[in-house]
């Protein structure tokens, strides 16, 4: 057992938790919480962390058996060790250190599509609990992948990965840096480019989504950028009563997603 907060793999464990840089160095990041290791694919796991009390529960008896026979091993902790780890104020007693998940342009266009693909493209956006939030949107709202540009806050950080609820698992992104690039290569393929934007010329229930689409989403109080903006083959705006000017990022993208998603379904029911 490790009681030590000095442990030369707690202070791993530390670092992977606080820097972007060491994740990607290392192509792993950490989960945490019961919810989230039921959600690991299997083979991506390489280690497992569970707290004394943890590991006496039914869950932390249930995740042995979930390892049982796997080349990942289970490290019991102190409580708190475990605590010092922990990226929550309540820690949930069980931590994994996964590996991290690579895909190209083409599976965000095709990995989760049996129609039209439907892609969120991210530009700069910097709140870990709307990146997480739009993952598990995307997921939802039966979305094919994200795409996002290098100033986006990092998916594997822990705040970003617990918000998504598993959904990182599931939904393909890619980060890239040459977001102007992957916009004119995806029109090039016939996806047609659509901008949420407050200057939109066109509302969105206007606006037909059911043919291949990507939609655009800037940073949270800048919103896209004009070079990103003016590679869209339309600018559409979510219509809004009373004062409000704007909507979160998330919820915008939310709306964007559902409506897609609602109009696809009657188009298929049709």
């Amino acid at each position: 057992m490790i009681s030590s907060t000095g442990n030369a793999k707690i202070r791993e464990l530390v670092r992977l938790r606080k820097s972007a840089k060491e994740r990607m160095k290392r192509g792993l990041f950490l989960v945490e919480g019961p919810k989230m290791f039921r959600e690991i694919p299997r083979g991506l796991c390489t280690e497992v962390y569970v707290s004394e009390a943890f590991l006496q529960t039914g869950e932390g008896k249930a995740a042995g058996e979930v390892l049982d026979g796997t080349s990942c091993q289970i490290e019991v902790v102190s409580d708190p060790v475990f605590r010092y780890l922990s990226d929550t104020q309540s820690p949930q007693g069980i931590l994994a250190l996964v590996r991290q998940l690579r895909y190209e342009l083409k599976d965000v266009l095709t990995a989760r599509c049996s129609g039209a693909p439907l892609v969120v493209v991210l530009e700069n956006l910097q709140d870990p609990g709307n990146l997480g939030t739009i993952l598990r949107t995307a997921e939802a709202a039966g979305a094919s992948g994200i795409l996002l540009s290098q100033g986006c806050a990092d998916l594997y950080n822990p705040k970003v990965t617990r918000s998504t609820m598993g959904s990182i698992f599931r939904v393909p992104f890619v980060y890239t840096q040459d977001l102007k690039g992957a916009i004119v290569q995806m029109k090039e393929c016939g996806v047609r480019i659509l901008a949420a934007h407050l200057k939109g010329s066109v509302d969105l229930y206007e606006e037909s989504l059911t043919g291949p689409t990507v939609i655009l989403i800037g940073n949270e109080s800048r919103g896209l950028t004009d070079e990103t903006a003016a590679l869209a083959n339309q600018a559409i705006r979510i219509p809004m009563s009373g004062r409000v000017e704007s909507l979160n990022a998330a919820v915008a993208t939310a709306v964007c997603l559902f409506e897609a998603k609602r109009q696809r379904r009657i188009r298929t029911e049709k």
